[in-house]
């Protein structure tokens, strides 16, 4: 259920950040358009801001998404200068979340091994393998695929830093987790750009996104609610 409702904000406050232009101080803006104000400000290009949001962890693509099409005002352009704004920005946000990805699959191990000799190290990826594996643990069955499908939804518990800690704790190979995962964030990216294209039709969506997944979810509660006190019953009868 709260999965579900996790994915219908993040959809809808994607379709929703190029509606509204921040203010100049990002009082009103996501973390990624607050992000992507402050380098701005700096005086990097708009370029290097989106890449570097798009490989920070929980703000990803799917912030990196969004805050792009504001910096570079996509709602204000037409035609094939639009097209070329959100190709542009899609483009970076996939290649800034996939950055920290070979290097988290191929380090992981060895850094967590090692730190975990500390009680401070241990407590961390005790926490973090833990959280990680109660994250992805629908995933396992389908391992690639699964994996895929895990990194695609733009979550903030899920995408390319997420899927690359998962496919370590579940043994796959560096070619498989890197295909899954690269799959994965491009679908992702499609995902949010066309949410952000679509300003309030992308928030209806989501919302009746939100709809059918809170349902859902809450009709699968009440079936396993339902099903506990008939098989509390059965166990209950003497054996003839």
């Amino acid at each position: 259920m709260m999965r579900a409702i996790w994915l219908a904000l993040c959809l809808v406050c994607a379709a929703l950040s190029t509606e509204a232009a921040p203010s100049p101080s990002g009082e009103h803006a996501s973390i990624g358009e607050r992000l992507a104000l402050g380098l701005e400000e700096a005086g990097l290009p708009e370029e290097v801001v989106i890449f570097g949001i798009a490989t920070l962890p929980i703000v990803e693509l799917r912030g990196a998404v969004p805050a792009g099409h504001v910096l570079m005002d996509v709602p204000s352009l037409a035609g094939p200068a639009r097209a070329a704004a959100s190709v542009k920005i899609y483009a970076l946000s996939v290649a800034g979340n996939m950055l920290p990805v070979p290097f988290i699959l191929l380090l992981l191990g060895p850094v967590s091994r090692w730190l975990m000799r500390f009680p401070a190290g241990k407590t961390f990826f005790d926490w973090l393998f833990a959280r990680t594996r109660r994250k992805s643990a629908s995933i396992e069955k389908y391992e690639t695929l699964g994996l895929t499908v895990f990194v695609s939804i733009p979550l903030p518990v899920t995408g390319g830093w997420t899927g690359a800690v998962a496919a370590f704790l579940m043994g796959l190979s560096f070619r498989h987790a890197m295909l899954s995962i690269f799959l994965g964030v491009l679908i992702s990216g499609i995902i949010m750009t066309t949410l952000s294209l679509m300003g309030w039709w992308g928030a209806v969506i989501a919302g009746i996104a939100l709809l059918a997944l809170a349902l859902g979810a809450l009709r699968r509660k009440l079936n396993g609610l339902s099903e506990k006190p008939e098989q509390a019953g059965e166990s209950e009868r003497p054996e003839t």
